[in-house]
């Protein structure tokens, strides 16, 4: 069977993006044998514009996913071959990525997101360990992903939004601890977001130009 079709159509899935300079998460969704994602900015969108093929590469580890979301080291060796690159011994898919840009609003404001699309070319080998996902793994990438809009929220000046954003991050950090959660990182993001939630919930609010 191939890798793209242990993708169920129209579900998010927390894969890893491979371009030609960075790693980040991404929620991929199958449609037929394609895998679409959004990108906002950054070194991944960057190269996807300007060198538009990619890998996508799947893992059970939560801790890799949440550390490559916020920038944490990680110790990963990487492969490279006909313009393509990925993470050596994660299985995944390579391909050419069609995108566009589209306009997005949401709490954080305005924005241009790409809306992007994978089409496989080929597969990439791999093993994942036989470590099944723990309930304490969904909260810690759900933390992650309250943390990143968090550092969003307080750099726009919207305190309001960062406020519960910032509450977020510790209700799912209590539920982590709570179901045997023990990894360092939640506690990195819990001083990531006390320091920045803290640091600019006095301060008036900025206006911005959206």
């Amino acid at each position: 069977m191939e890798l793209i079709g242990f993708f169920n159509e129209g579900q998010v899935y927390e894969v890893l993006l491979v371009t030609r300079s960075n790693v980040t998460p991404v929620g991929v969704v199958r449609k037929g044998n394609r895998l679409f994602f959004k990108l906002f900015g950054g070194k991944s969108r960057e190269d996807i514009q300007d060198h538009p093929r990619a890998s996508i590469q799947v893992t059970n580890d939560a801790e890799l996913i949440v550390k490559l979301a916020l920038n944490f080291p990680v110790q990963t060796e990487f492969k490279e071959s006909d313009g393509y690159r990925w993470i050596a011994g994660l299985p995944g898919v390579y391909g050419r990525v069609e995108f566009m840009e589209e306009p997005h609003n949401d709490e954080l404001g305005s924005a241009t997101v790409l809306e992007c699309s994978l089409t496989p070319e080929g597969e990439i080998d791999g093993t994942l360990p036989p470590r099944p996902i723990s309930r304490a793994d969904f909260h810690l990438i759900e933390m992650a992903v309250h943390l990143t809009r968090l550092l969003v929220a307080v750099r726009k000046g919207k305190l309001d939004v960062a406020k519960r954003l910032h509450d977020d991050v510790m209700l799912n950090y209590l539920m982590y601890k709570r179901f045997g959660g023990r990894s360092e990182v939640a506690k990195r993001m819990v001083e990531t977001a006390e320091a920045s939630f803290g640091q600019n919930s006095t301060e008036t609010p900025a206006k911005e130009s959206l």
